[in-house]
């Protein structure tokens, strides 16, 4: 008996090493704030949405940018632990690697800032590579990297026949020939309420969101974070997936995990509503649990051999 191939996603994102923080609440302008505790973790949103796919099934290619420093070297560890393939990961030189830091508030929301550094410098004509396509059954997007590399990446999909989907976060205005190559939208209520102009905050406007959407892309995804999930193909009836119940530790990175979880499924061939729940449920597990430094469990200097001289934070 043949064994069914894994499904391929293509993701083309960022990488950040985080930082993250725990503490009572966020702090104001001027305030200072006594924290918990803090800790490393991988991240950015394309290397999240790389493990996540990876995670639920999928052999994942990922393209993006590190710096030569320790940072660099934790983010293709995490990566390589994870099974994703990271052969395509530019090593740029002179650039510190992407980083961010994020503090997490007593009530499970966080607040963060992101450094790209070196997910800047990617060259677009990388994602000309006929091999990156081969057998993809989907591209993820992200916007936390440059406007020429989400349509380099889109346009060669375009070419090899592979959908695109794009989680438009954070938010910015997009372009008219970026919008005819995405086949879906994904966004939480914030990015569809920046998009469409009127607020989002239940699955009632979520679902006028996603209709108003759908005038521009085939497929649209909203997330209402504890109301639920809104799913609109167009031609067809909204998909309501309501959220699961659960102990909430920590939102950060949960659109990430959902994005890429959905990414594995939709090209594994599952339907619409079957990839968007099996999404929000593992959203629901991430957002219950705590992550500590991520996939590597180790400090900045020994995702790869020591080195005496120090490590470069830019």
């Amino acid at each position: 008996m043949s064994i069914a191939p894994r499904p391929v996603v293509v993701a083309v994102g960022s990488l950040h090493y985080d930082i993250m923080i725990d503490a009572p609440d966020r702090p104001r302008k001027g305030e200072t704030v006594t924290g918990f505790g803090w800790r490393p973790k991988f991240g950015g949103k394309g290397g999240n949405q790389a493990v996540a796919a990876a995670k639920a099934g999928a052999d994942v290619r990922m393209v993006g940018a590190v710096g030569d420093d320790d940072f660099g070297r934790f983010l293709l560890a995490n990566l390589t632990a994870a099974g994703v393939d990271a052969s395509r990961i530019a090593h740029t030189a002179g650039r510190g690697s992407g980083m961010s830091v994020a503090i997490s508030d007593s009530g499970g929301d966080y607040g963060a800032v992101i450094v790209s550094g070196a997910n800047t410098a990617l060259d677009p004509e990388s994602l000309d590579d006929l091999t990156l396509w081969r057998d993809a059954g989907i591209l993820i997007l992200q916007n936390e990297m440059p406007d020429a590399v989400n349509l380099a990446a889109a346009k060669a999909a375009k070419l090899a026949g592979v959908p695109v989907c794009l989680n438009a976060a954070p938010y910015r205005p997009l372009t008219d020939e970026f919008i005819t190559l995405v086949d879906i939208m994904m966004v939480n209520a914030i990015e569809a309420e920046q998009f469409c102009g009127s607020p989002v905050g239940d699955i009632a406007s979520a679902v006028g969101a996603a209709r108003l959407l759908s005038t521009s892309f085939a497929t649209v995804v909203v997330t209402v974070g504890g109301d639920g999930v809104v799913g609109l193909q167009r031609g067809h009836e909204p998909v309501v997936v309501p959220a699961i119940p659960v102990r909430l530790i920590s939102t950060h990175g949960a659109g990430d995990v959902f994005a890429g979880t959905f990414a594995a499924a939709f090209a594994a061939g599952r339907p619409f509503a079957v990839c968007l729940d099996l999404a929000n449920q593992a959203a629901a597990r991430h957002v219950s649990t705590r992550e500590n430094a991520g996939l590597v469990r180790a400090s900045i200097f020994s995702a790869t051999k020591r080195s005496s001289s120090p490590s470069k934070l830019s």
